[in-house]
């Protein structure tokens, strides 16, 4: 993948199995927000949020610089072109099994991004994506971590947008 952090350098796909891995994974997803201010979702269609709601992303390549990952994967799981804005926040599912062992554990980077264009639709792992407006993100099914996140980065989105000048991450 070509990098604008640097000249291009292969990337590695990570291997190990996300299902009660060796060590954390690292991941990483963006608040996308169109020219409304809505949010783009997608629909998790694979283990440990199958069914959920969540912010477009997913693993760091080994070897791919985070802002380079993250728009690959929302181009990748929703077609959408981004331009990333700035850091929002860090994300960190752990989930354990009935015995308490980690089944997942993800550390998750979490950029907010304006939506640039590109053909949106489902794609990769997920099973529905939709443009929806924070006024009706409490009806899905999600994270309140995500929610939070969300809430965070759409604040900022309206600082800019009429002209304030942002707050520091």
């Amino acid at each position: 993948m070509r990098s604008t952090e640097g000249p291009p350098h292969e990337t590695f796909p990570v291997t190990i199995s996300r299902e009660y891995p060796p060590a954390p994974l690292v991941a990483v997803a963006a608040v996308v927000v169109d020219g409304d201010g809505r949010i783009l979702m997608v629909e998790r269609g694979r283990p440990p949020s199958q069914g959920m709601w969540a912010l477009p992303g997913g693993l760091l390549d080994l070897g791919e610089p985070v802002r380079a990952g993250v728009a690959r994967e929302v181009l990748e799981e929703t077609g959408a072109e981004i331009e990333i804005v700035d850091l929002v926040d860090l994300f960190e599912p752990i989930h354990r099994d009935a015995n308490g062992r980690i089944r997942y554990h993800y550390v998750v980077i979490d950029f907010w991004a304006h939506y640039r264009g590109g053909e949106v639709a489902a794609a990769d792992d997920v099973d529905d994506v939709a443009w929806v407006s924070v006024a009706n993100l409490d009806g899905l099914p999600m994270e309140e971590e995500t929610l939070r996140v969300i809430r965070n980065a759409h604040a900022r989105w309206q600082q800019i947008s009429r002209g304030e000048r942002a707050a520091p991450p």
